[in-house]
């Protein structure tokens, strides 16, 4: 409202009784507060989102480019779940491969020799158990064959008896089975391969008398892993009297 000569009335508080002086400095002290809260940092909201940054029209990429980082972004994403899903390994088998390949190049090994060989270059168990089993799957590691070929080996390069070849698979570590399997397709020739080896040992024993020449030929026998009836007809044989002539 204006009076007639067009100056501004006083406000209503004015007309009320309350002092113009008053009304101006609350008005002073709220613009005050005002600015003060603005000027605040911690007047200021934190962002509860991601900042995005407000492109004009002309630097907005385009749908080719936007379509782009989208399928980036999603493949990022995918991987990272997928590599956070996957359970740790536990550790490469390749030090592991490389030793034991080492060890069979050296020489055929059971299956157990494997094992006790690997835990005592400090492998752990459960590594062991695999790499086992691996060269178990590609006939690296075969109990019968290994016991075969060891038994054909033996009673060829020492004329070992039954007995004898029962005593090193064993001490190869071939398990029970393999052992019988390997053992199942000796000939029953033990006599007459026994009785080959008597002759050709009692030439060597022609300075003994005769009954120190039968004891060492018989102890001979049963190292090699002979029965006793086995030794016993042998030496027989070998000492006749159609034998070598002892003193």
């Amino acid at each position: 409202m204006s009076n007639v000569d067009g100056e501004r009335i006083a406000p209503v508080t004015y007309l009320f009784g309350a002092q113009p002086s008053a009304v101006a400095e609350e008005e002073s002290v709220q613009e005050e507060s005002v600015q003060e809260e603005v000027a605040s940092p911690s007047a200021v909201a934190e962002p509860r989102g991601p900042m995005f940054v407000d492109l004009s029209a002309s630097e907005a990429p385009s749908d080719g480019v936007r379509a782009e980082l989208e399928r980036e972004a999603r493949t990022h994403v995918t991987r990272d779940r997928a590599e956070a899903a996957e359970p740790p390994r536990k550790g490469s088998f390749a030090p592991i491969n490389n030793v034991s390949m080492h060890a069979l190049a050296r020489r055929g090994m059971s299956s157990r020799e494997m094992r006790t060989y690997l835990l005592g270059r400090e492998f752990e168990a459960s590594d062991v158990d695999v790499e086992v089993e691996r060269l178990e799957s590609v006939a690296l590691l075969d109990d019968v064959a290994l016991g075969e070929t060891l038994v054909r080996t033996l009673r060829d390069r020492k004329g070992l008896g039954r007995s004898g070849l029962t005593a090193e698979l064993r001490r190869r570590n071939l398990d029970q089975t393999a052992i019988e399997v390997a053992l199942s397709g000796l000939d029953d020739d033990e006599l007459e391969r026994a009785t080959e080896i008597a002759h050709k040992r009692a030439s060597q024993l022609r300075s003994y008398d005769a009954e120190t020449a039968k004891r060492r030929l018989g102890a001979f026998l049963m190292r090699k892993g002979y029965s006793g009836s086995v030794v016993s007809t042998a030496v027989q044989r070998a000492l006749a009297p159609a034998g070598p002539t002892f003193r």
